[in-house]
Formats: C-alpha cells, sequence, structure tokens
C-alpha cells in the first residue's frame, strides 16, 4: 500500500510518532533505496516513549502490507488492471504485472480522497509536529548515520505536499512514469501515458466500486 492509503488506518490516532512510523518504511526507501533495515527485529534498541510509538508504526506498516499483498483483493485488482495494460504496454520495456501492482496502490490512495474517507492535510500536520531529534535517534538506531539525506528528503517531501496531487487522475499516471524511470530510461511515449491515463480512469470506476472491502479487512484483522 502507498502512503496515504497507510495512513487510513491511523487517521483517528492523535500520536504523530505513530503515524510517521506507519510511512517511515516508504520515506526510508524514497530516501535511499539501498537502506534496508528490520528495526522490529530489535525492540530492545526502542525502549524511549517516542521510539517506541515509532516502531508501533513501522510494525503496523509491515503487517497492512503483508495482509494487503496477501488477499484476494490485491490479488484480483492487479490482475484485473493487468489485462487492462498489457495492450497498451507492448512496445515499452516496462512489465504489466509491476505497474498493476503499483497502479492498483496508487489508484487506492485516489479513491480514498475522492470518497473523503482520509483528510491529507491532517496526514501532512502529523509529520510536521514530530520531533526531528526522535526521528533521527530512531533511524540512528537503525545503523543509518547519514540522517542528513534522510531529513533532506523527508523536508522536501513534506513541503511539497505532493501527496495533493493524487487528487487528480491525471498525476496518478505521471506518478507512475516517474516510478517507471527509476527502472526505464525511457518507459512511455506520450501516446502511452495518454493511454496509461485512459486505462486508469476506465479502471477506476471499476475499483471504487467496492474499494473499501480490504481497508475494512485489513481494520478488524489489525485491531
Amino acid at each position: 500500500m502507498n502512503f496515504l492509503s497507510h495512513f487510513y488506518f491511523d487517521r483517528n490516532t492523535p500520536n504523530a510518532n505513530v503515524v510517521v512510523g506507519t510511512v517511515l518504511p516508504d520515506l526510508l526507501k524514497n530516501a535511499n533505496k539501498s537502506w534496508n533495515v528490520h528495526p522490529e527485529k530489535h525492540p530492545e534498541l526502542f525502549q524511549q516513549t517516542d521510539l517506541q510509538q515509532i516502531l508501533i508504526g513501522w510494525q503496523r506498516h509491515l503487517k497492512v502490507d503483508l495482509l494487503f499483498h496477501s488477499s484476494d483483493f490485491f490479488n484480483t485488482k492487479t490482475q484485473e488492471l493487468k489485462q487492462l495494460l498489457i495492450p497498451i504496454l507492448k512496445d515499452t520495456p516496462v512489465r504489466p504485472s509491476f505497474l498493476a501492482h503499483i497502479g492498483v496502490e496508487l489508484l487506492l490512495d485516489h479513491v480514498l480522497i475522492e470518497h473523503q474517507k482520509i483528510d491529507i492535510y491532517s496526514f501532512y500536520d502529523h509529520l510536521d509536529s514530530v520531533e526531528p531529534e526522535h526521528l533521527a535517534k530512531f533511524i540512528r538506531e537503525c545503523k543509518i548515520e547519514d540522517t542528513d539525506l534522510f531529513f533532506k528528503f523527508f523536508n522536501s517531501f513534506k513541503s511539497s505536499r505532493y501527496l495533493l496531487s493524487y487528487q487528480k487522475l491525471e498525476n496518478i499516471s505521471y506518478a507512475l512514469q516517474r516510478i517507471c524511470m527509476r527502472l526505464w530510461e525511457r518507459p512511455f511515449t506520450e501516446v502511452t501515458t495518454y493511454q496509461l491515463t485512459s486505462v486508469l480512469e476506465f479502471y477506476k470506476n471499476q475499483l471504487e466500486v467496492d474499494f473499501m472491502i480490504i481497508f475494512e479487512e485489513i481494520e478488524n484483522r489489525l485491531t
């Protein structure tokens, strides 16, 4: 799941440390894809209250991803979107299965916003209220010393309010293109990007019919 879908499960918590913990695994990977840490394996390092709260969020992230990726919902939706993507990707290096996986996750963020299931501004308010020294200490306990690199990304992520762009479907196409550019130099032509937006628009109308099923299923298993 993507940032806003993870936030959904802790949208009502007043604890900013828990919220940042729920998205920290993805924040770290975006800041430096070589960072591969597992604080959940060493809870004894995070005994301080603020660090424990971040770890709780981290653990919830892992559980949500496990439940989501092992669900019938995920398997069904990614296969459906994959079949729609195959024709428009036939002359590109992009794997339909890869794009379908990411596409479903970003579309879920989009429909959460559109159906007013989350408040993006509340999400950013939580991130803004986290004490940097607590977050830096958590990261250092994960054996990441270059906290400056992380905070350069994190502060940019917060100030850009990039997730607000997910309100428009064409920006989901743009985000998918940017993700693909990390793996392939020229993933899409302008025509492919236009076709991708059309496919996403078509599939969103199907997805939003029953998209809350997966959020309700996971929420029930988290409590």
